[in-house]
């Protein structure tokens, strides 16, 4: 029997399936704007929100449930950890505690904390306890945990104002999201990009806000580096009112480059309490193996658990 080529067996493939009907189908796809009314805002108007709303919080500690997910492409899998009960305390100018539970047995997971320039983590299932310069990023693929910085946290957590050194821009965007139905549906939104202003009048792109035109709050916040690089892609969703501050109660922080992203659900949120300078405190525990982050990433230090507990 005779046999056909490939390339003709591929021309009568595609000749022959449109009139079957059987193995392909093409559909339309459904796609609107948002219906509803959208608000109009000026981009001094949309600067005063940010101003207003930093200036509004000075604390807040809140009771939370954290999703976490560790590892994408570089890493090649993907952990979640799911349902951990946590605590944040953050105050300005920098400070923030941040404590994560385990699920059921509720022990401590993690516990970090940082005045804005040093940060200290303890994690009790390793056995470690890191110290360092917030600045210093590890790319440490073996403990996760390590690569996250509470000035991360602390910066997705709650929105700088628009200061006199940054110049903003106003840009008209598009979101897309899903109705009930599956059918896409695009909703008009403003980007206020801010321009950090350097040495000799440089400016390099600090980070941009996102508002929905439905609220005209803040929904998504884009920080970047010094070259433009994405370091971290926040979002905010179903505002509620604590305190009579106006505050997201769920939280989705993305790190791209460490490959981690954090959502906190908030279940109980306290604004603008006093809190004390030793809420913020972490002391080193006895016999932990202790890691010293230096000034460059190249420069890291262990000391050993025996010679930790030594020192105590």
């Amino acid at each position: 029997m005779r046999r056909f080529a490939p390339v003709c067996s591929l021309f009568l493939l595609i000749t022959i399936l449109p009139l079957t009907g059987c193995l392909f189908h093409t559909h339309r796809v459904d796609e609107s704007y948002f219906k509803g009314t959208l608000r109009q805002a000026t981009q001094a108007q949309l600067v005063d929100i940010i101003n207003q709303q930093a200036e509004k919080i000075q604390s807040l500690q809140a009771t939370v449930d954290i999703d976490t997910s560790v590892g994408g492409a570089k890493k090649g899998q993907v952990t979640d950890y799911k349902e951990i009960r946590g605590y944040v305390l953050a105050r300005k100018p920098a400070m923030l505690h941040f404590i994560g539970l385990l699920p059921i047995v509720r022990t401590t997971a993690f516990d970090m904390v940082s005045d804005g320039n040093e940060f200290k983590l303890w994690i009790p299932p390793k056995n470690r306890f890191v110290i360092g310069s917030n600045q210093i990023q590890t790319r440490n693929p073996d403990h996760p945990m390590e690569n996250i910085r509470p000035q991360d946290i602390y910066d997705a957590l709650l929105i700088r104002p628009i200061t006199d050194g940054e110049i903003p821009v106003l840009e008209n965007g598009v979101q897309i999201f899903h109705d009930s139905k599956g059918h896409r549906v695009m909703q008009e939104d403003y980007e206020i990009i801010v321009i950090r202003m350097k040495g000799e009048n440089q400016g390099v792109l600090s980070r941009k806000v996102v508002f929905s035109r439905i609220d005209l709050l803040p929904h998504e916040q884009y920080i970047y580096d010094d070259r433009g690089n994405l370091l971290t892609d926040a979002h905010y969703a179903n505002y509620k009112e604590y305190d009579h501050v106006i505050f997201p109660s769920r939280i989705e922080i993305v790190r791209p480059v460490e490959e981690y992203n954090i959502t906190l659900n908030i279940l109980k949120m306290e604004m603008n309490k006093p809190l004390r300078d030793d809420q913020f405190a972490l002391q080193q525990p006895p016999g932990a193996e202790v890691v010293h982050l230096g000034k460059a990433s190249s420069q890291v230090s262990i000391e050993p658990a025996s010679e930790a507990e030594s020192k105590q």
